[in-house]
């Protein structure tokens, strides 16, 4: 069975212009230079992007500051209430985000969908927080006094979101910092730029008022590091590659910053001798080529034990096979684009190397040339086998739709395997041995484990995040969400009439 190629119908449409937002005004950047955005599945220009430099930040930043001075102010309850207003108004707008989306950087139809709903869920959820924000309250340890603990907002937080999630990442970022009490000057990216501008307009027409939010487009050396360095930013939330992350955690921690990185990943789906292989194989395909394989929880190995290694990989296979590739609005596409040329040959890199390595080859392998699928970017659903720990494959993040089959002989070595990597954001295991299954819970070292499912799926109500070089410890969604964009104040009121000295005037008679 060979793979079903789509061709894209010719729709025309005029490209966008869009601008930066400063101090609820929409404006060209200073210096007036623009990008062009192309759809990475026709090549067709969707956008024009403003290219802002450290001028167009500066700004940016007085507006938040200025504004954070009121919106702390605003009751949380109150604060909460535009983001419900917001969630109504993106729900009524779900269809046409998530086309728009698919416009901008190549995800089928159908995940666009879930994730402009999962962008709704984030909204909702974190609307929900404006009447908790939780803090404490405790015993103190002298007569007439009591003890607690409350949230402080932190002030103008910068948030410098990617291109594969470009509307639910944003909606991890802002909600809670915007609930909590902060503003935000938002640097989305230029490689998906529209969705950016969409949600921010909905959460003014929500009633946000001028300067809560500002949007600065434009590269990373001059608009991030901008953001990172600038003495006004409080607190910076980044999610990216893992080279670029170490740069802006060593930034702003020099700084004294408080920040917030949600880096790569390396996943791995361990799949047992007892296991259901029609369901892992499911699991694994999804994983591995949803998206193109353009998450940070992609399923990029799977570790096998050697009795249902050739079994696994023939459906694997044979799967792969069967998925349509095409452009994500056209109808029963199942593999998109990857988002630009760059990405293609960093993919074709990884190829060659894993070949030149020893790492035998099942299926795909190359860049898609068939002439339906002209002016975009397409790599064929790619899975080698007999790949080894020490291989490039086997430890660096391709961000494509190229799978590593690892075969193993027992739990433990597939677990040190699982482990050996500079990545532990998501991992996986299928097996039907409950006591197999709580030893994976115990031993893989990630921030998600799922059992009997893939690597993939994580829901708004749960912290995500990793270990080790996948970020620095802080979690999004759900109310581990909060913490990045809220300080801790110990507060103690005394109603004795008297100083009371804490740990010396004890009465311990």
């Amino acid at each position: 069975m060979a793979t079903t190629y789509t061709a894209a119908r010719d729709v025309t449409r005029a490209p966008e212009d869009l601008a930066n937002l400063i101090d609820g005004r929409w404006v060209p950047a200073q210096a007036g230079g623009v990008v062009e955005h192309r759809d990475p599945a026709t090549g067709a220009v969707v956008a024009r992007v403003p290219e802002s430099t450290p001028a167009d930040v500066e700004l940016a930043v007085e507006a938040a500051r200025r504004a954070f001075r009121t919106w702390r102010l605003t009751p949380a309850p109150r604060r909460a209430e535009v983001l419900f207003r917001a969630a109504e108004i993106l729900t009524r707008r779900k269809e046409e985000l998530a086309r728009r989306m698919t416009e901008d950087m190549g995800k089928v139809l159908e995940e666009s969908r879930g994730e402009v709903q999962e962008g709704i869920d984030m909204v909702y959820y974190m609307a929900g927080e404006g009447r908790r924000l939780l803090g404490q309250t405790m015993p103190a340890e002298l007569p007439n006094k009591f003890a607690m603990v409350v949230r402080d907002p932190v002030g103008v937080v910068a948030a410098i979101t990617p291109w594969n999630f470009p509307f639910s990442i944003p909606t991890w970022k802002l909600c809670p910092a915007l609930v909590a009490g902060n503003t935000v000057v938002f640097k989305p990216s230029t490689d998906a730029p529209r969705l950016a501008r969409d949600f921010i307009e909905i959460l003014i027409e929500a009633g946000l008022p001028a300067g809560v939010v500002n949007i600065v487009y434009g590269a990373a050396p001059a608009v991030g590091d901008a953001l990172v360095r600038h003495p006004d930013v409080n607190v910076v939330s980044f999610t990216g590659s893992t080279a670029v992350g170490k740069q802006v955690a060593a930034a702003a921690g020099s700084l004294m910053k408080r920040v917030s990185v949600e880096l790569g990943g390396k996943n791995a789906v361990i799949v047992l001798g007892d296991a259901d292989l029609d369901l892992a194989v499911e699991a694994i395909a999804w994983g591995a080529f949803g998206t193109t394989g353009q998450r940070c929880t992609a399923t990029s190995r799977v570790i096998v034990e050697r009795s249902v290694q050739a079994e696994l990989e023939r459906r694997l296979v044979e799967r792969a096979a069967a998925l349509r590739v095409g452009p994500g609005l056209e109808p029963g596409v199942q593999v998109g684009p990857v988002i630009h040329a760059g990405a293609l040959a960093k993919i074709a890199q990884h190829v060659e190397a894993a070949r030149a390595e020893g790492a035998r080859l099942l299926c795909g392998g190359s860049r898609v040339t068939d002439p339906a699928l002209t002016g975009g970017h397409f790599f064929a659903p790619t899975i080698f086998t007999d790949v080894t720990p020490g291989m490039r494959l086997a430890r660096e993040e391709v961000f494509g739709p190229v799978l590593a089959v690892m075969p193993v002989d027992s739990l433990d070595e597939a677990v040190d395997i699982v482990n050996g990597v500079a990545y532990g954001l998501s991992g996986s295991i299928f097996t039907r041995d409950v006591n197999r299954a709580f030893r994976a819970i115990r031993d893989v070292a990630v921030g998600i484990l799922y059992i009997n499912a893939g690597t993939t799926g994580a829901e708004i109500q749960t912290p995500f995040g990793g270990t080790r070089e996948t970020g620095n410890g802080h979690r999004e969604a759900g109310t581990a969400g909060i913490e990045a964009f809220t300080e801790l104040k110990a507060v103690y009121v005394d109603y004795s009439g008297r100083l009371q000295r804490a740990q010396i005037d004890l009465d311990l008679s």
